[in-house]
């Protein structure tokens, strides 16, 4: 991949770096051979992005020929946006109050050069902002917010190389080296590749959608398909331009990183799995109740509960009876009322955190099918067997952790009764052609949706266990077949 600095003064940059051309505005907009070059990295460290200024455009035409500036448009847009630095102001809390604790006044000024700041103090903070606002050079201000009592991030600009003060200037030049160092040695450790597909995935999740093993295999497999495949995590959120998918592997939710991910993922045209639309639909039980019974997909007796409705749970639920969170997941959030007194408890207790639960009839089964399906076809049935003398499939300790966990078996899709695998089909074919895993339950010759996931779990020795690295193919080969078609319809068929 070509890296180009685009600067307005070439003697301002003093850089010299092995496979890095520096070019001034004028030359990148108005030079031809330019606008044919494909898989280029555009760094535009032009003195100003207002609109229709020359560094505005180099952005602008960056993305039209297919090239990955740095800031985007959309970058600089977000800067703009107050709702934007507010909630990255509240998501950095913890690190802000840190960083800002021993400052004596009201205001303070941070200046970001590639992630750095002067005083090395600042790093941590500088890292966050540059992964959340991609953008060389910036400037973020503080302020400290006397009611509540805390600092708060107040503004965040790019800022041109020529307002960089001249006692700054040595250290941005070797930040700037170091950057393009590593970006260099990146790009030489990686086998060449037709595209690129980031795995978002948190490292110290204990109960992750894929394990370290199965992550190996996905990236093998994208290898095979000439697809470069590279694990991310939460802190690489500005980097996601750089690729051309985005396969989600860490546990979603809305109010959370992978959800923002998944949104600036699809607004950068990227192909992801979760897209943010199944991450809204499948992670809201409320929605899927809604939407099962609309569409007559067969599920247990189930009630929307509010505050005034929930003593009538046990006329039409019976008792027993189960109580969902909207946004439980991996049996947490999930309980289990024996009699009325224990229904009108437990339903007060999950209804302070949202308006509305789940309410569903007990059905008491061995195990919990599992059918996964990819792009609106079956990819793995499981059998996941409920813990030893326990109603679910884990069994959870007071404090949430896992106490024990039910067996499995994978079966062949063929081998898996016909009205479970066209029920699962219904219901996921409801959500969008993803990635989804469909749980339902299985009476005597009754086949009942539990729930539809955005995230299943794909994990080594589990649900690859009849497929194997075919699993692994299937889901890359997904990945790669609509990366093409998006690729053909930018850059127009030949």
């Amino acid at each position: 991949m070509t890296t180009l600095i685009i600067v307005e003064v070439l003697k301002n940059w003093p850089l010299d770096l092995p496979g890095v051309e520096i070019i001034t505005a004028r030359t990148y907009l108005t030079d031809p051979a330019y606008s044919h070059l494909r898989r280029v990295k555009v760094f535009n460290l032009c003195k100003s992005y207002r609109y229709q200024s020359a560094g505005y455009y180099v952005s602008l035409l960056a993305e039209a020929r297919g090239h990955r500036p740095l800031p985007r448009l959309v970058t600089i847009q977000d800067m703009k946006s107050q709702t934007m630095v507010r909630f990255v102001s509240d998501d950095l809390d913890a690190l802000i109050q840190k960083s800002m604790a021993p400052i004596q006044s009201d205001k303070f000024v941070l200046s970001i050069y590639f992630g750095r700041n002067l005083a090395k103090r600042y790093d941590r903070l500088s890292a966050e902002l540059f992964a959340m606002f991609r953008a060389p050079l910036l400037r973020a201000q503080f302020s400290y917010q006397p009611q509540a009592k805390k600092w708060g991030l107040q503004s965040i600009n790019p800022i041109a190389g020529s307002d960089i003060p001249d006692a700054h200037r040595p250290f941005v030049i070797d930040v700037a080296t170091e950057f393009f160092s590593r970006q260099r040695q990146r790009v030489a450790k990686k086998q060449p590749a037709r595209f690129e597909l980031a795995i978002l995935h948190n490292p110290d999740e204990e109960e992750c959608p894929s394990n370290e093993r199965a992550l190996k295999r996905f990236i093998k497999a994208g290898a095979a398909m000439q697809l470069g495949v590279e694990l991310i995590t939460r802190a690489d959120y500005g980097r996601l331009a750089e690729f051309d998918g985005l396969f989600i592997r860490e546990t979603t939710n809305v109010n959370h990183h992978t959800y923002r991910f998944a949104r600036r993922a699809a607004a950068e045209g990227l192909v992801v799995i979760d897209d943010p639309e199944s991450i809204l639909k499948c992670t809201n039980k409320v929605f899927l109740a809604e939407l099962l019974e609309h569409h007559k997909v067969p599920i247990p007796k189930t009630m929307i509960l509010h505050k005034d409705n929930l003593a009538e749970a046990e006329q039409v639920l019976g008792l027993p009876c189960i109580l969902k969170k909207p946004d439980s997941y991996f049996s947490q959030g999930v309980v289990k009322a024996l009699d009325r007194e224990d229904l009108l408890a437990k339903g007060k207790r999950l209804l302070n955190d949202s308006e509305l639960i789940i309410g569903q009839q007990f059905l008491p089964t061995p195990f919990d099918w599992r059918v996964g399906v990819l792009d609106k076809q079956p990819l793995f049935v499981c059998r996941y067997y409920m813990a030893k003398d326990h109603w679910q499939i884990i069994e959870r300790k007071q404090d949430g952790t896992k106490k024990d966990e039910g067996l499995f078996d994978t079966i062949p899709i063929e081998e898996a009764p016909p009205k479970v695998i066209q029920t699962a089909l219904k219901a996921a074919n409801l959500i969008g052609d993803g990635l989804y895993g469909v749980d339902l339950k299985q009476v005597d010759n009754k086949v009942y949706v539990i729930e539809i996931n955005d995230n299943p779990n794909i994990d080594a020795g589990i649900e690859d266990c009849y497929l194997k690295d075919e699993m692994y193919l299937r889901v890359m080969q997904y990945f790669l077949t609509r990366i093409e078609r998006r690729a053909e319809s930018t850059a127009g068929k030949p």
